[in-house]
């Protein structure tokens, strides 16, 4: 029994990193279809996000089993309760995958970006792409030296955050408010899918540790 309980357990954990690779693929997708105005890659992670959310569910059915049945304590109920926690930040950044196809969806057949943001959008979207893949792997391996990576990674998206702004409030700005609009939703999307991949940093390093990061980010 207990052989199978801690099979269960592993297999829950690979199961966060295959959601963590199909979320990292969402987003990658997501920036295609924002960059090159592709409607059909937009379609194609709306309809993936159903897989996501279908992912988490099966996570967290999977969880509430283990703790109604094997009623663990200590390192394994906080291995449970965290893996709870991470599922949900997955499944967030899987929405906001989705939040920014749709917007390349609603704007088909123009951009919704102008040519002058679109560097920033490709590197947001570069800068996601790794803060992903390295949450997977600190999922995966326990890995606490990327973990602790990952706060720093996250400034270069806040970085470029900021500078969005500073593009939008510039006199030079000519694209209107509607575009201007979809600016700052989208720079709102990348900025929190990154926050997302830093909570689940934290998580992990909680589970590993047992002490709880000062700074734990809010879900959103």
């Amino acid at each position: 029994m207990r052989d199978s309980y801690r099979e269960e357990l592993d297999d829950i954990n690979n199961c966060l990193v295959e959601m963590a690779n199909s979320v990292g693929s969402a987003m990658s997708t997501a920036t295609t279809a924002l960059l090159d105005a592709d409607v059909a890659l937009a379609d194609l992670v709306i309809a993936g996000d159903e897989q996501i959310d279908a992912a988490r569910e099966s996570i967290d059915q999977r969880c509430f089993t283990l703790l109604a049945r094997q009623q663990p304590v200590a390192g394994d109920l906080r291995l449970i309760t965290t893996t709870m926690r991470i599922v949900s930040d997955l499944e967030r950044m899987g929405d906001l995958a989705e939040h920014i196809a749709k917007i390349a969806r609603m704007r088909f057949p123009e951009s919704a970006i102008p040519q002058d943001v679109r560097p920033a959008f490709l590197e947001a979207g570069h800068i996601a792409e790794m803060l992903i893949s390295k949450a997977a792997t600190v999922i995966a391996k326990h890995d606490l030296q990327a973990a602790a990576e990952l706060e720093t990674d996250d400034d270069a998206m806040d970085r470029l955050h900021r500078g969005l702004f500073r593009q939008l409030l510039s006199d030079d700005w000519e694209h209107g408010i509607e575009t201007a609009i979809d600016i700052t939703l989208l720079g709102r999307f990348y900025e929190r899918f990154a926050d997302h991949a830093v909570s689940v940093a934290r998580r992990v390093a909680y589970l590993v540790t047992g002490e709880r990061h000062a700074h734990q980010p809010t879900a959103g």
